[in-house]
């Protein structure tokens, strides 16, 4: 296999994945701050679903890409 259709498939599967799935990550943030003592949050953020399509999409350009055998510059 080509690289380039390893890449898009390993994109596509991301984006299918936060599309159907969703996916998170931590955030932390500075609640309050005095001196040198300081308090954080921690929270849980979710990627937001348009990133999922846009890899999707994406992956499965070059995917087409790479199939086709034409080179991307």
């Amino acid at each position: 296999m080509k690289m380039l259709t390893i890449a898009g498939a390993v994109l596509a599967v991301f984006g299918a994945f936060v599309l159907v799935k969703g996916m998170s990550y931590p955030s932390e943030r500075n609640v309050i701050k005095m001196g040198d003592m300081q308090i954080t949050a921690e929270s849980q953020r979710r990627v937001p679903a348009y990133v999922g399509g846009i890899a999707l999409i994406g992956g499965l350009a070059l995917v087409g890409a790479g199939l086709s055998g034409k080179r991307i510059s």
